[in-house]
């Protein structure tokens, strides 16, 4: 005679049924092509009373005053010690990527478009969004450019001068120097450096006939 199963024993087989159930179940609607994903319907609240509704504001003000203001932890200790009248202070960048976040929800289609003006300006925004979020976490800013709507172009400033051995300044092209100022490169030298090209005679060759 078999003994009887324990309760424990019987809830392990019940979920065990259960679960083989719910499988069969999930593939044979699968196999219909149907969603077996179910969302999740969310009872609505009662109303809240006034008396509710002040006790509640009072417990939040209690809860807000005793966690003290926000520290910004998750952010980069030099941008967080910038003025807000800092054009790449904490306050003005987090505008920015909030803006451009909304910008780039907006275009997901254009990842894969056939347009490629639209590909190219996608991978713009997802690169902009990107650095700025680098920005913040870490203090280096790595784009060229910047403003909530990339309006605004950043410029490189020398603070320490390299030279050649021969004593030349080293000099790179968009970047500005104490000496010179902004340094636009043309064929090698600044656009005031630059010397007028003199025109030489080409001597003309003739054959000596034996």
């Amino acid at each position: 005679m078999a003994r009887p199963l324990s309760k424990a024993a019987i809830a392990r087989r019940t979920a065990k049924a259960k679960a083989t159930r719910q499988a069969k179940q999930k593939a044979a609607l699968e196999d219909l092509g149907i969603d077996v994903k179910r969302k999740k319907i969310r009872k609505p609240r009662k109303p809240m009373t006034p008396e509710q509704k002040a006790k509640a504001a009072e417990n939040l003000a209690k809860a807000r005053a005793a966690r003290g203001p926000s520290q910004n932890s998750q952010y980069a200790e030099e941008v967080r010690n910038l003025p807000d009248e800092d054009p790449l202070s904490l306050k003005n960048v987090k505008q920015w990527l909030k803006t451009q976040k909304e910008i780039f929800a907006s275009m997901k289609a254009w990842k894969d478009s056939k347009d490629p003006k639209e590909r190219d300006r996608y991978n713009e925004v997802h690169a902009y969004v990107t650095n700025l979020e680098f920005y913040l976490r870490h203090g280096v800013y790595v784009d060229n450019k910047a403003g909530e709507h990339m309006e605004k172009k950043i410029q490189l400033r020398s603070v320490k001068m390299a030279y050649y051995p021969d004593g030349t300044p080293k000099r790179t092209a968009g970047v500005r120097y104490p000496d010179i100022g902004l340094y636009e490169e043309q064929y090698g030298q600044t656009i005031s450096e630059q010397k007028p090209v003199r025109k030489t005679s080409r001597s003309r060759r003739t054959r000596k006939k034996a």
